[in-house]
């Protein structure tokens, strides 16, 4: 009990999580207390499965069947039953000692039974709990060798009928038939741990096909049927390590799974896991192949993923590199990751041919606004750790050029004033804005940078002056009202009047903590012309028309207007 505190909840939970557990304490039902655990259900969209193991090694714990809780996360859900048994602390010891003294009387009942009453209260329990009968069923078909038995059992367990309306597994049925599944996967993994290892290798493969057809006709929305699939992919790989079955036949088999022939849609299955049981000659025969389905299709991801994995894990940067050649993206996305690979290699002066080469024909077309941004930042760096200034300050304007953003406009600053020719590059940079301003103001498309530039430049005459002339969002009227205030008073304040008009017909409190910020500025606007009698009367008419607004009201009661 230790652990359990409304503090841990929160650490575990976080801040919202808590906050939504908060809202689910009247959720909570069927509260059972064990030794070191307390399970419940909580009602929510369904119906959810709780428990908290409360003395485990690492501490405080949870698990919840929904889907958020089905992630790994401490959910809502585990928060309302750990405040649930908060509130009761005081009777939880003595509960806790009941469930003990409860679980050492029925293991001494058991001890004490003959092997005929034992029968008997399986047979009971099998009677009554199906999913019982079904994983002895399969225990037993799998202890007398009956490899038919436990397929067709199998089978069974993966068939859609008994859950599917029309053909389709909806949400609500979908969870049992995961659980179904499950204990499919769950024989499976049995048999491989009972020295059957050979025909747990054949039933998962024939497992993964029926739960492939499957997975198409249910809804697996929370995610169950998909770790019932990592489960089975990893069931298959514990039992290949145990049978070592032929390194050749295995590789057909992974590279066939891999590459959509046997692929199920659901085992995510990466054939490098498998190094150890293939071997050499295995290995082998695995790159082999791969080779082959990726020259029948260079441009497939599942083939292009496959090769560059097995040439990395041999070392083979060549390989990568035309694994990666064979299919160049058009924005130069590629070139730029050949060049880190080859910059890993230790081979810059190939690393940086590939890089130039990805923006060579944009550039030579003036298309540089379709290259991947990243591939010209990784070629200017590379510029100026080479002490390459014209070239890196070549490529900034050319970029500049052809993509007209603030953000690039400050990479060109940056790069000119590092070659010492800001002013004169300023005023080629500050033409091209002008333009775009001036084609924008004539109804065509263009990009309003120019004020956002000489803003950026801490130029607010210039670039009042050019919002005047070419027009300006509203967010750049209130920057430079906000940067001119001081020197500009009135100019400020007729920006500030217009823009808090349209935030008086508005409700909310976002637009009020907007109309407020702007009312500050308008009393400072009025200040600085030394007409603050102008400004009271302003706010007095505002308040009168405001006045149903309470929390507008109690926001500039709060500031003093």
């Amino acid at each position: 009990m230790r652990g359990l505190t409304e503090a841990s909840l929160k650490t575990l939970a976080g801040p919202r999580s808590y906050e939504r557990g908060l809202g689910c304490l009247d959720a909570v039902s069927g509260v059972e207390v064990g030794d070191g655990w307390v399970t419940a259900s909580v009602h929510g969209t369904e119906r959810y499965e709780v428990e908290l193991a409360l003395d485990g090694p690492g501490g405080l714990s949870g698990e919840c069947d929904c889907p958020f809780g089905l992630e790994g996360n401490f959910c809502k859900h585990l928060v309302a039953l750990g405040l649930t048994v908060l509130a009761r602390r005081e009777s939880l010891p003595q509960q806790r000692k009941a469930a003990r003294g409860r679980a050492q009387d029925l293991e001494a009942w058991l001890s004490a039974l003959s092997k005929d009453e034992l029968l008997a209260l399986v047979r009971e329990q099998i009677g009554e709990d199906r999913h019982l009968r079904r994983r002895l069923e399969l225990r037993a078909a799998s202890a007398r060798g009956d490899l038919a038995a436990v397929r067709a059992r199998i089978r069974d367990l993966l068939d859609i009928s008994p859950f599917a309306q029309y053909g389709y597994v909806e949400c609500a049925d979908a969870r049992a038939f995961a659980d179904q599944a499950g204990e499919a996967v769950s024989a499976i993994g049995g048999l491989a741990g009972s020295g059957r290892a050979g025909d747990a290798v054949t039933l998962s493969r024939e497992a993964m096909r029926l739960l492939g057809e499957a997975v198409e006709s249910v809804d697996d929305s929370d995610g169950r049927l998909g770790q019932v699939g990592a489960d089975l992919a990893d069931a298959h790989l514990d039992a290949c390590r145990a049978a070592r079955p032929d390194p050749e036949e295995l590789a057909r088999w992974l590279i066939g799974h891999a590459f959509g022939d046997l692929d199920d849609g659901l085992t995510d299955i990466d054939p490098l896991d498998y190094e150890d049981v293939l071997g050499e000659r295995g290995m082998a025969v695995l790159r082999k192949l791969a080779v082959q389905a990726w020259r029948g299709n260079r441009r497939g991801w599942a083939e292009k993923h496959l090769m560059e994995r097995l040439a990395k894990a041999g070392g083979d940067v060549d390989a990568v590199i035309a694994v990666h050649a064979a299919d160049l993206s058009p924005n130069g996305h590629t070139h730029l990751v050949i060049a880190r690979e080859l910059d890993t290699a230790r081979r810059p002066d190939e690393a940086l041919s590939w890089a130039e080469r990805g923006i060579g024909k944009a550039r030579d077309t003036r298309e540089l606004s379709t290259v991947d941004t990243a591939l010209v930042d990784y070629l200017c760096d590379r510029y100026v750790q080479a002490a390459r200034l014209p070239e890196f300050l070549a490529l900034r304007r050319d970029h500049f050029g052809s993509r007209r953003t603030l953000l690039v406009y400050q990479q060109l600053r940056a790069a000119a004033r590092a070659a010492d020719c800001w002013p004169a590059e300023r005023e080629g940079a500050l033409a091209l804005l002008r333009a775009d301003a001036g084609r924008r103001q004539e109804g065509r498309h263009g990009c309003p940078v120019l004020v956002d530039a000489l803003l950026d430049d801490k130029d607010v005459d210039a670039a009042w002056r050019a919002a005047d002339e070419t027009g300006a969002h509203d967010r750049q009227w209130l920057t430079l009202a906000d940067q001119a205030r001081a020197n500009r008073p009135a100019d400020a304040l007729g920006v500030y009047l217009r823009l808090a008009e349209p935030l008086t017909k508005q409700t909310g409190n976002a637009f009020y903590e907007q109309l407020v910020s702007l009312l500050l500025s308008i009393r400072d606007c009025h200040r600085l012309l030394g007409t603050p009698d102008e400004f009271t009367a302003y706010v007095t008419a505002l308040r009168t028309a405001q006045k149903r607004k309470r929390n507008l009201m109690r926001l500039m009661d709060g500031h003093g207007l």
